[in-house]
């Protein structure tokens, strides 16, 4: 049984301690189920920190809220960041885990991307797949050599190009180590995000 936090989650063990555990953040109408087969792709051996999101739109969890598809609630997303930072602290006391890499698709991908811009302790590094700017003026933290993977559509609908771009700008003038690369694919995931993020986390396993 799950120990009692503050986010509903599932928790797998890994079967390589060597590895970096990773926190699985998913998009919105997702749960604490949804990005465990990509997680055991991507970081295969690796243990798996999947909470659900603690906000309903409808009813449909995300991890912080928005005012329409684009223009999010900025308080709260301040706000939820906390609360997932001290989430991580407390998970990892629980399982005895090291620092996580956050894999994150769309809204996951932004809350990942505000906690390591306010909470720059919380995390290893990130793979952030169809990622955005999750504030208008993001924090300038110490993210010194923190890498930090971006994944975005050429085609995607939802997330525009330059949301992307400031994001990267954002995470790079901060010091982290960005990489990112612009897919032929829309919104959804591709087999070649699959691959890129796999051999990201496999260099960062090895790097660290």
């Amino acid at each position: 049984m799950a120990p009692a936090l503050a986010y509903i989650h599932r928790f797998e063990p890994g079967g390589d301690p060597s590895l970096p555990p990773v926190l699985l953040l998913h998009g919105t109408g997702g749960d604490e189920t949804d990005l465990l087969p990509l997680g055991r792709e991507i970081a295969p051996g690796a243990a798996l920190l999947s909470p659900r999101g603690n906000v309903l739109e409808g009813d449909m969890p995300r991890f912080f809220k928005r005012f329409r598809e684009g223009l999010f609630d900025e308080d709260d997303v301040r706000r939820r960041a906390n609360e997932l930072s001290h989430f991580v602290a407390e998970a990892r006391r629980a399982y005895g885990l090291a620092q996580p890499l956050a894999l994150g698709y769309s809204n996951g991908a932004n809350i990942a991307a505000a906690v390591l811009l306010m909470h720059p302790r919380t995390l290893a590094g990130a793979i952030l797949l169809r990622a955005t700017t999750p504030l208008a003026e993001p924090a300038r933290p110490d993210l010194s050599g923190i890498p930090v993977m971006i994944l975005s559509g050429l085609n995607d609908p939802v997330i525009p190009r330059s949301g992307a771009e400031k994001l990267a700008q954002a995470l790079a003038s901060a010091g982290a180590r960005v990489e990112r690369v612009e897919l032929p694919a829309g919104h959804g995931l591709t087999q070649a995000d699959i691959a890129h993020a796999k051999a990201f986390f496999a260099r960062e396993a090895a790097h660290g």
